[in-house]
């Protein structure tokens, strides 16, 4: 009998868009995938990986994996498609790229996002491959700029507390985050805080279940975050819970932001977010008597027209009581500007490639009107090519109906990249089969840490996959592009996607991970990263923050919201992460199906019971889904929950049908969770 073949462990990486950025120990015996865990050794990740990354090998060895290049045959959106090989595909490719920037390159443009968030599958070999190409660039907005910019300019980064500190915090306020589904390690030391006697608050709309576990729960009217920020401010200064020092010392604009304060009597926020007053006045007087207190700041309550300046207004909270001089006090929302010295961008992408050129640059977040705008001065060519990767824009992009007429055009020729036949797959002329995270090399940081990691390949690629890095590769030979940087491997990239002052790629490679060099409580003392080291309240440009309602509200839009009385959000279900693993059917079991959750006084006025079937509408669409009654709504509001694939939703819709791609105050970002909708019982 012959011995069985050794196990094999490898140092890998979580690569999908979640703060918790996951240190992995794949383990593999006779070239297969046998167990993927968490790295015990890795602080963050302490062993623990949430239900959908401890599935990933059933991801990757998927029956419906895409394992061989595709071309389409029948018409868009058909579904047909023939098997071709590598050379016929990229050859096809490459000749119409080359046809299309005979005549204007920016009339190409790529399209992707975060569908791994690793250095060298996303932008590295891609970025290249466009900017010597001269396409379009494409303002990568979808998910965090509105809450990004917001936060860059108030602290002068997007920089905040370590997670791990969290664990000795004596008040956590948990802002527009469902952390048990979508920030799980956070959580962890988030329920240490709490067993060790700390107060946890939840504020969202939804009562998620992060909401089950925290103390109190303000379930506000979607989008009125900054009024509730102006509200508990208002009361830290008529109580004098003010840290007066650290205000002189270390803040610009207070004053004026004082008398703004001044302005937002608990009662008016109130009555704005839909909340009791009350509420409002034992939040403030807990925050401004606990020390340490800590913000756990998300992106959903940023994806709303006023979520910019609601941002702004919530990072200064800190400011006001002095909670950045304990480490265990202050704000996180997002880490990546700890990272931003550390990456080197300039050395992955090369956007030297332009050579002077200033392509466009065109936002993915109104990618339905792009691909329908004809050429004009203002605009300029009319878009001709798009080649996606690391994206399912036809499932998450709003306004879907705009986004699939534009992918329906006959005379748009469409590239992906993908694992699997998603929606936006579906409308492709060319579909490129991709690596999985574990059949290539990669380099990641953080979003919700202060740790790098490297994602070394498990196993050799299945089928005839290719990463990301190797097609863009073999496309740019066969565009011509003979500049020596095509010819990088991945091994040349990983080494030079750190920078070695501040991390040592052997000793990463070694270990899996590296910890960055930082200060503990990095603004005990002032020291952000603006001009002149204090958080701004007047940044130079914007002023001073305010509240701002709803593009679609009763105050906004009266006439509208009499015809459509129920704001909507659409919350990720826990089981999915964007609209990854909507196809891994052990998850999707979990989830059962496409969900409205309704307040039963809402479901009642519309004679709604639990479990029928709705169509939830407005002026741009309707979707059909099933109705679960539920204390987890708010009165006034309905949960969407996504993203479901459009493919797998009763009508080939999904929530998407309803958002509008109306921008937010800051960083042009979508208003997913400013949207008015009414709902319909239908038979069926």
């Amino acid at each position: 009998m012959n011995a069985p073949e050794p196990l094999r462990v490898v140092h890998a990486a979580c690569p999908h868009d979640c703060p918790d950025t996951c240190a992995l120990q794949v383990t593999v015996q006779g070239g297969h995938v046998v167990r993927v865990q968490g790295d015990a050794t890795h602080p963050p990740t302490h062993g623990a990986l949430c239900t959908k990354v401890s599935r990933y090998a059933e991801r990757t060895y998927h029956p419906d994996r895409v394992l061989q290049p595709l071309r389409r045959v029948g018409p868009k959106g058909a579904g047909r498609f023939e098997p071709i090989g590598w050379d016929e595909a990229l050859d096809t490719v490459a000749a119409r790229l080359k046809a299309i920037a005979a005549r204007d390159p920016q009339a190409v443009l790529p399209y992707s996002y975060a569908g791994t968030m690793g250095l060298l599958q996303g932008e590295s070999m891609a970025g290249r491959f466009f900017h010597r190409l001269g396409a379009s660039r494409l303002d990568r907005t979808i998910c965090s700029s509105a809450g990004g910019e917001a936060l860059a300019a108030t602290y002068g980064g997007k920089v905040g507390m370590h997670v791990e500190h969290y664990a000795e915090s004596k008040l956590i306020l948990i802002w527009g985050s469902n952390s048990i589904a979508s920030n799980l390690h956070f959580w962890t030391f988030a329920q240490a805080a709490k067993r060790a006697g700390a107060k946890l608050v939840c504020i969202d709309p939804r009562r998620s279940e992060t909401a089950d576990k925290c103390h109190e729960h303000l379930a506000l009217l979607p989008g009125t975050d900054g009024a509730l920020a102006l509200g508990l401010m208002h009361e830290l200064v008529v109580n004098d819970w003010l840290d007066h020092d650290y205000l002189d010392r270390h803040v610009r604009g207070w004053p004026a932001l004082k008398e703004r304060a001044l302005q937002w009597p608990a009662e008016r926020a109130a009555a704005v977010c839909g909340l009791q007053a009350e509420q409002i006045r034992v939040l403030a007087r807990d925050y401004g008597t606990t020390q340490p207190a800590a913000i756990r700041l998300n992106y959903g309550m940023q994806r709303v027209r006023g979520g910019g300046n609601a941002v702004r207004l919530v990072a200064l909270l800190p400011c006001l009581v002095g909670a950045w001089r304990h480490r265990a006090g202050g704000l996180l929302l997002s880490s990546s500007g700890w990272f931003a010295p550390v990456r080197d961008e300039a050395a992955l992408q090369r956007p030297d490639l332009l050579a002077g050129r200033q392509p466009r640059i065109v936002n993915m977040s109104t990618i339905g009107d792009e691909l329908l705008r004809e050429a004009s001065p203002g605009f300029g060519p009319k878009i001709e090519a798009l080649v996606v990767y690391n994206s399912n824009p036809v499932a998450v992009a709003p306004h879907s109906a705009r986004v699939v007429e534009g992918f329906q055009r006959e005379d748009l020729f469409t590239v992906v990249l993908e694992h699997f036949m998603t929606d936006t797959a579906d409308l492709a002329d060319i579909v490129l089969p991709a690596t999985t995270q574990l059949e290539h090399l990669d380099v990641h940081t953080s979003y919700g840490h202060t740790y790098a990691l490297i994602n070394e390949p498990a196993i050799a690629p299945r089928g005839q996959a290719k990463p990301n890095t190797q097609i863009f590769r073999e496309l740019a030979a066969r565009m011509g592009f003979d500049d020596p940087c095509f010819a990088d491997s991945d091994e040349q990239l990983a080494r030079v996607a750190l920078k070695p002052q501040w991390v040592d790629f052997d000793a990463l490679r070694a270990r899996g991970w590296a910890k960055l060099t930082l200060p503990e409580a990095p603004f005990a003392e002032g020291g952000f990263l603006t001009a002149d080291g204090k958080a701004w309240a007047d940044a130079p440009g914007l002023g001073l923050p305010d509240y701002l309602p709803n593009h679609e509200c009763a105050a906004s839009t009266p006439e509208l919201a009499q015809r459509y009385p129920l704001a909507m959000i659409s919350p990720p279900a826990r089981n999915f992460l964007n609209s990854s693993f909507v196809n891994v059917a052990s998850l999707r079991d979990i989830e059962g199906e496409p969900l409205l959750e309704m307040h039963a006084q809402d479901a009642a006025a519309r004679g709604i019971a639990d479990r029928a079937t709705v169509r939830v509408f407005n002026d741009r669409g309707s979707y059909r889904c099933r109705c679960r009654v539920s204390t987890r709504a708010r009165p006034g509001v309905v949960n969407g929950l996504g993203i479901w694939w459009r493919k797998l939703g009763m009508d080939g819709h999904n929530v998407n049908q309803l958002t509008h791609q109306r921008l937010t105050d800051l960083g042009r970002a979508p208003s997913f969770y400013d949207c008015l909708v009414e709902v319909e019982a239908v038979a069926g």
